[in-house]
């Protein structure tokens, strides 16, 4: 892994175009519907001390996180434990039923997670990472910048196939097994990070996103997510690839 300087010299200015741009085509694409008037009148409800203490358990997660990752401890535990024992102390001081929480965890989406992890290990076996690693060379060795854009494109548009974290190992397993140069490297991560904006099913986010949604009653097609997706994620990913490979 990079230090922190090394990584803001590679993705700093990339990582602000990215902003910038995703909200210029989000104003530009939905400028008629913010024209609707907003109610400004509303009565915002105090933090009762359960949300208070979730707040706190958040915060305490991101440091927690950023300190396992800066000693090069896997992520999975710390998130684990920091969740359960937020959670453990909401509910007894609320007083509240356990079986609340229970309920509200989006436990569908394990086996989804679960899948996924499985068609990676399948595609291994495959000798698809072999083959993979070998174009990715011989492409490297002749155009490193035609091969930056292929890696970007190509990783953003297969995360919408088989979603971004699949995608994402795999393409960190090709690019590791690969050597290939930092500037390959970047752009594949940044086609990982910008292709799931594409499609509802791009992302593991995207997808609790839209499970907590249809909680509140709001209703959001695969359609209309592709058409604002596809407008949003190519314009924003050529724009950084742009700059990734000419700046």
């Amino acid at each position: 892994m990079p230090t922190l300087i090394e990584w803001l010299s590679h993705f700093l200015i990339p990582s602000v175009i990215s902003i910038v741009a995703t909200y210029v085509l989000l104003y530009t694409t939905q400028r008629r519907n913010l024209t609707a008037r907003i109610e400004k009148n509303i009565t915002l409800p105090t933090l009762s001390a359960g949300g208070k203490t979730a707040m706190i358990g958040i915060i305490a997660t991101a440091v927690i996180l950023l300190v396992s990752s800066a000693l090069n401890i896997q992520l999975g535990l710390p998130t684990a434990i920091t969740g359960i024992i937020t959670s453990a102390i909401v509910i007894f001081s609320a007083r509240k039923n356990p079986w609340i929480v229970i309920k509200g965890v989006s436990w569908a989406v394990l086996p989804l997670v679960a899948g996924l992890f499985i068609i990676v290990e399948g595609l291994n076996k495959t000798g698809l990472t072999e083959t993979l690693t070998a174009i990715l060379q011989h492409s490297a060795a002749t155009n490193i910048r035609a091969t930056a854009w292929f890696s970007g494109l190509s990783t953003a548009f297969t995360c919408n196939l088989m979603n971004n974290l699949p995608a994402g190992l795999i393409a960190g397993n090709v690019i590791q097994a690969g050597h290939v140069p930092d500037l390959v490297k970047s752009a594949a991560l940044i086609g990982i990070d910008l292709g799931p904006n594409l499609s509802m099913t791009g992302s593991l986010a995207t997808i609790l996103w839209l499970v907590a949604l249809r909680r509140e009653g709001q209703e959001v097609s695969a359609w209309q997510f592709l058409k604002l997706g596809a407008i949003i994620m190519t314009g924003t990913l050529i724009l950084v690839l742009l700059a990734l490979t000419y700046l």
